[in-house]
């Protein structure tokens, strides 16, 4: 058993409205804290104001978003994240309390970070996040590929916070092949702690999640149902899903360096070669 607790599963909304709640203490780290709530139309909920940056993500619904600089009115789109549309993001900056008004049934994640000074100077101010400001791209060929929302990548500005959400089709790997971000070691490498939420569709359904290290130290498999979260402290950590099944997920990943340098495990690193490309173009 890993020292490290790397599934959270879902809970029915407490009486805060939240289904998740990842913080440094439970996690077993340093940078990210990650949460989900629940709310019902004209339901609301107030965060208060906390040293760290924030990123709201809608996953599904629509809100009026508050904050003591700015007040989004009734932003969303999608009332389910498989409808595929990008989302609608609010970043806040540190120190201002945050005030959430359901307009519709709303699954709202609070993707959180401890601020890193060196990583920009002066403050990012609060601002919204549309789907016009998001970037989308499709990645891998065959059964690896994914579709990807760069909700908040490292060329945005923030201190620490990297939010980003990926669709995996039914048969199909994605996080993959297996790669790490847990050594400081740039140009190659930098340390990012990082949480994987995840939604199936249909809901009744599974992935299956590996985190595991090069000596094996840390090494488990994990059968993830709808809306559970699993904890990425350090290691690959590749994702494979169901017939039947297709899978999404949002990512939270934070660190010291507040950039995305990643090291391939060597032995499946050909399936990003044209090799493998060619074998499944037709596909």
């Amino acid at each position: 058993m890993s020292k490290y607790p790397l599934l959270s599963k879902y809970q029915a909304p407490d009486q805060d409205k939240r289904t998740q709640h990842i913080t440094p203490e439970t996690a077993k780290w340093g940078h990210v804290y990650f949460a989900v709530y629940e709310l019902n139309a004209e339901e609301s909920i107030i965060l208060p104001a906390s040293e760290n940056e924030t990123c709201l993500v809608l996953v599904a619904g629509k809100a009026t978003i508050v904050t003591p600089q700015q007040r989004f009115e009734k932003i969303g789109e999608r009332m389910n994240p498989f409808e595929r549309k990008k989302p609608y993001a609010v970043y806040v900056a540190p120190d201002e309390a945050i005030e959430i008004v359901a307009e519709t049934q709303l699954e709202l994640a609070v993707c959180q970070a401890t601020v890193h000074q060196a990583n920009g100077k002066g403050s990012y101010p609060t601002r919204l996040i549309a789907p016009q400001d998001i970037g989308a791209e499709q990645r891998g060929n065959g059964s690896n590929r994914r579709y990807v929302h760069n909700i908040l990548p490292d060329n945005q500005p923030a201190h620490s916070l990297l939010v980003v959400e990926v669709y995996t089709d039914e048969g199909c790997t994605s996080s993959y092949p297996s790669h790490k971000h847990d050594t400081d070691n740039e140009p190659q490498e930098t340390y990012l702690e990082e949480t994987y939420y995840h939604r199936l569709n249909p809901s009744q359904g599974f992935c299956v999640q590996r985190v595991y290290t090069d000596d094996r130290s840390l090494d488990e498999t994990m059968a993830v149902y709808n809306k559970d979260v699993v904890v990425v402290p350090k290691g690959y950590h590749p994702v494979a899903t169901i017939a039947g099944y297709d899978n999404y997920y949002l990512n939270v990943m934070a660190g010291p360096t507040r950039k995305w340098l990643f090291t391939w495990e060597k032995d499946h690193q050909w399936v990003n070669g044209e090799e493998y490309a060619e074998k499944h173009a037709s596909r």
